[in-house]
């Protein structure tokens, strides 16, 4: 890999691609969840709130994967720092945490518990 993939306009280039798809990928992933708890009868103030947190782990996946296949998986901590360093622009909803395993797996199973409450309300 040459030295040009971790440059700014490089990382730039990755952060407006990950925007541009976050919203569709979110859409993608929250349909499934919010048929099966129109299916079940669960209130739509559970369903909406449940759709979004069910879909944001298998979105944060999908874009970190995208950030490892641009820049590399030895260098996609740069990419992350880069977006530390800018909080109020580019990085405006990054925080370390997303990246982690086992913060998209809580996400999932919130989401689970989510849907289970509501069908226990529905009864």
């Amino acid at each position: 890999m040459g030295s040009t993939e971790l440059n700014e306009k490089n990382y730039l280039r990755i952060c407006f691609i990950n925007w541009a798809l976050s919203i569709p990928i979110l859409l993608i992933f929250a349909w499934p969840y919010f048929f099966i708890c129109e299916f079940f009868m669960v209130p739509k103030i559970i369903s909406f709130p449940g759709s979004i947190i069910f879909a944001l782990p298998f979105m944060l996946t999908l874009l970190h994967g995208h950030v490892t296949m641009a820049v590399g998986a030895s260098h996609r901590e740069h990419y992350y720092t880069w977006l530390q360093q800018y909080t109020f622009t580019y990085g405006l909803l990054f925080h370390p945490i997303i990246i982690k395993t086992r913060f998209r797996l809580s996400l999932f199973c919130l989401s689970v518990l989510l849907i289970a409450g509501g069908l226990i309300f529905t009864v």
